[in-house]
């Protein structure tokens, strides 16, 4: 594992980083749009005050933030494959180019002590799933890695009621940002109500607090909505997905593919309005995942600095 010099000093000195995936540039945007896009994301990180880790696998390595030549490498290259966290280690041993999924991204970014993780959306449960057994690696993985995850909800292609159930068996929490409903990635509202939610980066701060100090090992996933003035008209959306499905049933699409040949329906079908609220949703992510761990780093230091003092002054009533 190679860990970007900017990346390794910000952890040194307790400023804030944000993990992000880089599927979202290989395989969720058209070229070369997204090697602009993946540019963009990182500088929506650098504008909150914030450190961007970009996290893929190049020949073999695996790399936590990526320069600008790695970050093309995974952004152009025909030869990236779609790396969950099954897929490292063979990738790993076999020298492949990759890019990291939510699961692959979460556990390295937690391995690395990165606490923010920024996304579009999550992987759930797919619909079909009493038949086919098909959910995401990602749930899994949240279940056991202690990280914030900023997203705008689960891909609306998937049943949203089921994976929110998932969630609830894994011990997975979920907090709406500034809301109760759950988002619905291309719209602003899913139909799901949530149970919890936050009013701004502090109380989000305080949350994890909270579950470290109480040992907790899962992911909270904190959901931010698009405004409804940015998302996809909602029966537009419905009659578009419809459609997808019935296309990828039609030709036997299954598995991990079936994400991306739906997302390209999603870009054919509404002329690429698709591909422009998708990159809303992530910079918007971005920006929020950075505003909260901004907020992080000053707990930590804060905490830090109280601890500091408390010893200076039991030090000083000592005999």
């Amino acid at each position: 594992m190679v860990v970007l010099p900017e990346v390794t000093r910000a952890l040194a000195e307790g400023r804030p980083v944000v993990a992000l995936e880089s599927t979202i540039i290989s395989h969720g945007l058209p070229r070369p749009r997204n090697l602009e896009v993946a540019a963009q994301i990182e500088e929506a990180i650098r504008g909150k005050d914030a450190v961007p880790a970009t996290i893929g696998v190049v020949e073999g390595r695996v790399h936590v933030g990526l320069d600008a030549a790695l970050l093309e490498r995974v952004a152009l290259a025909d030869d990236a494959v779609k790396l969950s966290l099954r897929d490292l280690p063979v990738a790993v041993a076999s020298g492949l180019t990759g890019a990291t999924t939510v699961a692959s991204t979460a556990f390295l970014a937690a391995r690395c002590g990165i606490a923010v993780f920024a996304t579009g959306g999550l992987g759930g449960v797919h619909r079909e799933a009493g038949r086919t057994f098909d959910e995401s690696a990602d749930l899994h993985a949240l279940a056991d890695t202690p990280i914030a995850v900023v997203c705008s909800g689960v891909k609306s292609i998937l049943d949203v009621p089921a994976t929110l159930e998932r969630l609830e068996s894994l011990s997975v929490a979920v907090v709406g940002y500034r809301t109760t409903r759950f988002p619905g990635f291309y719209v602003t509202d899913s139909g799901c109500e949530i149970a919890w939610s936050a009013d701004d980066p502090a109380g989000v701060t305080r949350i994890l607090a909270a579950r470290r100090l109480l040992g907790i090992r899962s992911a909270l996933v904190v959901a931010n909505p698009l405004p409804a003035n940015l998302q996809l008209d909602p029966l537009e959306h419905d009659r578009v997905l419809r459609a997808a499905l019935a296309d990828a049933a039609a030709q036997g699409v299954s598995g991990k593919d079936v994400t991306p040949f739906l997302l390209a329906r999603f870009h054919e079908a509404t002329g690429g309005r698709s591909v422009e609220v998708n990159i809303q949703i992530i910079l918007r992510n971005a920006a929020l995942a950075a505003e909260i761990a901004v907020a992080v780093a000053v707990a930590v230091a804060g905490a830090v600095a109280g601890a500091d003092a408390a010893a200076v002054a039991a030090a000083g009533t000592g005999p």
